[in-house]
């Protein structure tokens, strides 16, 4: 497709069984891609995510389900990286309390692991990697960072994952307390997005 033309009728696969993230990719991309997630492909077995880092994970998933979709496929790999804990949860950021962990349980057993950590030794970053592939073949890498620190309680009922525990630079309100709008303008996620989105490569 040329530079200057439009995303109009593009097909988007997003590798997850995750709403959240595909209702935040979807609200960022707008009306320029037709969006759709696994429930499309029933019959695609859960992707083990072996990698070591996000780039390696969102390839696999990417990669994967590109063999069963004839169109554009997009994997995001996403987590939280606290300093004080040398990166972790990291890749491990949906699991940090086991396989079957829930959001509460990995927020509860990120406060845990902070207890007594103090002020801007709290400090952390989300961090997102997307990778595009289509057939088979890995296309491109987009990703996208976001600094704050980590608050003592959760707050704020929006978002998902860790976002009632992380305040971003330069607001007093965590991702769970601002709104949608506010969240996909600045969020690691949305700064990925949007570089997908200006991928010359269309």
């Amino acid at each position: 497709m040329a530079e200057n033309s439009t995303h109009e009728n593009h097909r988007l696969l997003v590798s997850t069984r995750n709403a959240h993230k595909v209702e935040e990719i979807r609200a960022i991309l707008s009306s320029a891609f037709e969006v759709s997630d696994l429930a499309i492909l029933p019959d695609l077995p859960e992707v083990e995510e072996t990698g070591t880092t996000f780039e390696e994970n969102a390839t696999l998933k990417a990669v994967a389900a590109s063999l069963l979709f004839e169109g554009w496929v997009i994997a995001d790999d996403s987590g939280l990286e606290v300093d004080a804990l040398g990166g972790a949860p990291g890749v491990y950021s949906s699991r940090y309390a086991g396989a079957d962990a829930s959001d509460a349980d990995n927020n509860a057993l990120l406060l845990q692991n902070l207890d007594g950590v103090r002020g801007k030794a709290r400090s952390a970053r989300f961090r997102c990697v997307i990778v595009l592939a289509r057939a088979g073949r890995k296309l491109a890498v987009f990703g996208g960072a976001v600094e704050g620190i980590i608050v003592n309680d959760q707050k704020g009922a929006r978002g998902f994952g860790y976002d009632p525990l992380f305040v971003p630079h330069g607001y007093c309100e965590t991702f769970g307390q601002l709104s949608a709008e506010v969240k996909n303008g600045l969020s690691h996620r949305a700064q990925a997005v949007e570089k997908l989105r200006d991928w010359r490569g269309w």
